[in-house]
């Protein structure tokens, strides 16, 4: 039987969800407080430069293209990929190292650093390629309803990699620092540190070196306007500039409705794609889950510092992805999580898509977009932004060895206090919750309200976890559940 239904927010897992429940013949409408959909992947196009506002690599294809099939489509159909060459480059104090976009040219980079390791690299990415077929194949899509999802004839042999932490693998194989912190970078898409993930998440080692990193033409949010054109002929109606700022439950503890721009709609299902504590925060106090005490206690994954830079010419020595590990990586990831603070010498991320889609520069310009990770809840003022800018830019054009703050036209800026006030995000997180041993599957907060009926949430902050293709999974987990249930 057809229900009403109405979804909050409009990222990955939301426009997931919207396409899969309207596939079934279900009425829905996504309700998105911006003005453009997307969520946290949005564009910022000024003076004829593209940006992506968020998410910024395309990894784990395979994720995208079963999207896409589910509805009979495929990637192509809406949008152009093409697979980087190099996937990235990594500067260190004294060198580069490119990553190529093959397994025997990243081995023979290895060989060169570290005798004996393109051996140790092999067998690395051969288990890593088992539990990516694992995960992928067996455990993402399930809705962490139960334990017993995590048990199967695979996991049970695997057990060893529930226990260990993907640090300690790493350098029982390898010895040389630079290698090491190559193959502790995947992780981080996970939001927490290697130390703390645990080991069997060495499958994105294999997203990486296996599958290659990718690059949607015009940017990550083709992806997104892909997604919006799939829902729209499914069915969905969309309404932006639509805040919902209550969740209506009724006496029986039943969801009935949602209150947008001071209008009560009435619903069958309410499905909550935005930031899962500032969702439960649309209740009354009773029928939410999770109390502050809850939220304190857990592990997110970093805030960001993002600038995005228009420079009025081409710039050498870079790649399209580039990662700055030319300070001590342990130190800042140690006042990411443990000591939170604003970071005395700050790794960084810098992608200029322009270097391998003009469509996102203009002529003879390239575009900057340049991460800083962070410690979410931290102070965030003007000053602090223009210091960490300067300790940035002052450090590339050293590593790069160019002068670019002369070739500047503009700079725009994106950190905590934004992710608090666009995307309602809780302590200002970038990527949700981070996916350690005690924050996976089943023990991350539910996608089924236990305390209304009716409630379903969905995104990084609940099952599979963060990133965006976890994200497109836990819009159809969402969907599958209340397929399920009502």
């Amino acid at each position: 039987m057809s229900k009403k239904i109405a979804i909050i927010g409009s990222g990955f897992a939301s426009l997931s969800a919207a396409s899969y429940l309207a596939q079934a013949g279900n009425d829905v409408t996504i309700y998105e407080k911006n003005n453009t959909v997307g969520g946290r992947a949005r564009r910022l196009v000024k003076n004829g430069f593209t940006f992506d506002i968020g998410p910024s690599w395309y990894w784990m294809p395979d994720i995208f293209e079963r999207f896409f099939a589910d509805f009979g489509k495929m990637p192509s159909d809406y949008y152009e990929l093409d697979k980087l060459s190099p996937a990235y480059t990594v500067l260190f104090k004294d060198e580069s190292i490119v990553i190529g976009d093959n397994l025997s040219t990243i081995k023979g980079t290895f060989e060169r650093i570290e005798k004996g390791s393109s051996v140790y690299l092999q067998d690395f990415i051969d288990n890593a390629k088992e539990n990516y077929d694992i995960a992928i194949k067996k455990l993402v899509y399930r809705p962490g309803e139960s334990p017993l999802e995590l048990v199967t004839p695979q996991t049970v042999k695997k057990l060893g990699a529930f226990v260990s932490n993907v640090s300690r693998d790493v350098r029982k194989k390898f010895t040389n620092p630079k290698l090491i912190s190559i193959l502790e970078f995947p992780v981080l898409f996970l939001g927490a540190t290697p130390g703390n993930t645990p080991s069997f998440y060495n499958f994105m080692n294999y997203a990486d070196f296996g599958l290659g990193t990718w690059h949607p033409k015009g940017g990550m949010y083709e992806v997104i306007l892909a997604m919006e054109q799939l829902a729209k002929e499914q069915g969905v109606t969309i309404h932006t500039n639509s805040a919902v700022t209550k969740i209506l439950v009724d006496d029986k503890n039943q969801a009935m409705g949602i209150e947008v721009n001071d209008e009560k709609l009435t619903f069958d299902i309410i499905l909550s794609g935005a930031d899962y504590h500032h969702s439960e925060t649309l209740l009354p106090q009773k029928n939410r889950q999770y109390s502050e005490a809850y939220w304190e206690k857990k592990t997110f994954a970093p805030s960001s510092l993002i600038f995005y830079v228009g420079f009025d010419k081409k710039l050498k020595n870079i790649e399209h992805h580039n990662l700055f590990f030319d300070t001590d990586f342990e130190k800042h990831a140690h006042e990411i999580y443990e000591d939170a603070q604003w970071p005395e010498d700050p790794l960084f991320y810098a992608n200029f898509t322009s270097i391998t889609d003009s469509s996102t520069a203009p002529d003879g310009c390239e575009n900057g977009f340049f991460l800083i990770p962070l410690a979410p809840d931290l102070e965030d003022t003007p000053e602090l932004r223009e210091k960490y800018f300067n300790i940035i830019m002052k450090r590339f054009e050293e590593r790069t060895q160019q002068n670019v703050t002369n070739h500047i036209l503009f700079k725009e800026s994106f950190c905590v206090n934004d992710f608090k006030s666009e995307y309602n995000s809780y302590k200002g997180n970038a990527y949700g919750m981070a996916n350690t041993l005690l924050q996976t599957a089943f023990l991350r907060p539910n996608l089924k309200s236990k305390k209304v009926k009716n409630l379903y949430f969905t995104g990084q902050l609940t099952v599979p976890g963060p990133g965006v293709p976890p994200s497109i999974i836990s819009g159809k987990l969402a969907a599958d559940l209340i397929k399920k249930y009502s």
